[in-house]
């Protein structure tokens, strides 16, 4: 769909010759702890990172503020491409609208390297809770108000998101519950604790096949062939959709060279059939783009996720 075009940053002109080397290894911050499904799909690509670039990739975990302490981490370091960021929806394109007092504007203060993947989220449940599939959980949800917990792995993501559109779209109200990082939240998915979430499908699919989660239903305009006897919400409520994405980032002012040579790198990482076929085990479809198309691609999801975040009143101070 939306990634065909940014495919064509595959051929990008000019990155070729770019000459920048890392002096010293690259760290790249993550803002939700281990396990997640950011920091899963970031490590899936550190060694192949490291063959391109030469030098070590650390992955740092800087959970916080959906993502905002991670990002005013990097956009304090120099910008010579030794700390970058792997940025999500949330901090790349959701953020200036849900929080009041950002603090900075992601569509000005990153320098853009390239896309990441588009991430599949589903909605999960522990295998023996009340309802047995989506249209249950409405029913659940409608004959109790207030009452099913909905946990997210923290406040602006795509899982808060999800729950809130979920219950302005269906007209149901549910009680959010924030963590740190998809790895708490699945575990409390799995004991009970909480009743039901939207995570990502890297934290969620080994558990799916398991039997130890119980997969209700896709947040996507249509099913996903990983699952594909799992119904889509939109088959329930049309219109429904929220997407999810990473991108790897850098500090404002960052020098073409280097953009250009991490650029190159991604592309590298994304095209190696073993990275990729292990990010689509996790629900992870590769989707490199060039800077200028990703610059491009935030200010597009933030434009048009603000309406819809003003609508169902999900803002923080």
């Amino acid at each position: 769909m939306r990634r065909r075009a940014l495919l064509a940053g595959l051929a990008a002109p000019g990155l070729a010759g770019a000459q920048w080397a890392p002096s010293r290894p690259i760290r790249i911050v993550v803002g939700f702890s281990a396990g997640g499904g950011t920091d899963i799909t970031i490590r899936a690509m550190t060694a192949r990172l490291q063959a391109s670039l030469g030098q070590p990739v650390v992955v740092e975990n800087k959970p916080g503020a959906s993502g905002n302490l991670a990002s005013e981490m990097v956009l304090r370091a120099p910008p010579d491409g030794h700390t970058l960021l792997m940025g999500t929806i949330a901090a790349l394109a959701l953020n200036p609208t849900l929080f009041r007092n950002l603090g900075f504007d992601p569509r000005v203060d990153f320098s853009p390297i390239s896309l990441a993947g588009d991430i599949l989220n589903l909605f999960v449940c522990a295998p023996d809770k009340p309802f047995a599939d989506f249209t249950g959980l409405l029913a659940a949800a409608r004959a109790r108000p207030d009452t099913l917990s909905n946990g997210h792995s923290g406040v602006g993501g795509t899982g808060h998101l999800a729950g809130c559109l979920l219950d302005s779209m269906a007209g149901i109200q549910t009680i959010q519950v924030s963590y740190r990082g998809g790895g708490a939240l699945i575990a409390d998915i799995i004991s009970g604790k909480v009743d039901f979430s939207c995570a990502t499908a890297s934290t969620t699919l080994p558990h799916i096949e398991s039997g130890r989660l119980r997969a209700l239903a896709a947040p996507t305009p249509s099913r996903s062939p990983l699952l594909p006897h799992t119904p889509a919400v939109a088959e329930t409520l049309p219109g429904y959709a929220v997407a999810n994405w990473n991108a790897l980032v850098g500090p404002r002012g960052m020098a073409p060279a280097v953009v250009a040579r991490l650029n190159t790198a991604m592309r590298e990482a994304l095209a190696d059939p073993e990275v990729a076929g292990n990010l689509r085990r996790h629900g992870v479809e590769p989707a490199p783009s060039s800077p200028e198309e990703l610059s491009r691609f935030i200010r597009e999801e933030t434009d048009k996720w603000a309406p819809v975040i003003r609508a169902i009143g999900a803002t923080v101070d």
